[in-house]
């Protein structure tokens, strides 16, 4: 089934849009939760609150990209789901690994200032991937959007895990020096 013909089914506010969603979308929106959950009951939550929240969202929001729309929604109650691991020190995961290596790139704000920060960052970055070469683009939305650990990135691009270790090096300094340039205080 077409997304647009599930949207529509959300929409219509049939039941059914629920399970065409979880037919052509679950391994997806799985792999995305257990990259950051490592948790095989944990992700399948995830996952299931996924489709609830598409539910409760659909409408009014009718979106561009499902197949976006529902990684973003799991890949942010997987994040949520993390976090409360990590305030109870049982976290463990790609993410803490993934996030620690953009440490020195990213600036660290609080409260509004970081809210139009975040906004800024996010054009930054979009300007910077866009000028990348695919593989490397790829390698750093996997690792950093996705979480994927590097020997998987490696095996999904065929090449070695040290050329991606040294691939993703270069792009974080080329990414600080990015930001460097365009003023954004490190």
């Amino acid at each position: 089934m077409e997304d647009s013909e599930i949207i529509d089914l959300y929409w219509e506010r049939a039941e059914v849009a629920i399970s065409e969603t979880a037919k052509k979308y679950s391994r997806y929106c799985y792999s995305i939760s257990f990259n950051i959950l490592h948790d095989k009951q944990d992700a399948e939550e995830c996952v299931n609150d996924t489709y609830l929240n598409a539910w409760n969202a659909i409408p009014p929001k009718r979106p561009n990209c499902l197949a976006t729309y529902l990684g973003k929604i799991t890949r942010n109650l997987s994040l949520d789901k993390f976090k409360k691991y990590i305030a109870q020190k049982r976290g463990h995961g790609q993410m803490k690994i993934s996030l620690s290596e953009l440490d020195d790139v990213l600036p660290s704000t609080t409260g509004v200032e970081q809210a139009i920060d975040e906004k800024e960052l996010v054009k930054l970055l979009d300007k910077f991937l866009e000028g990348l070469p695919k593989q490397k683009r790829i390698m750093f939305v996997q690792r950093y959007w996705y979480l994927m650990p590097i020997k998987i990135i490696a095996e999904h691009l065929s090449i070695s895990e040290s050329h991606v270790k040294s691939a993703l090096h270069r792009i974080r300094k080329e990414l600080k020096s990015h930001f460097e340039r365009e003023g954004v205080m490190l």
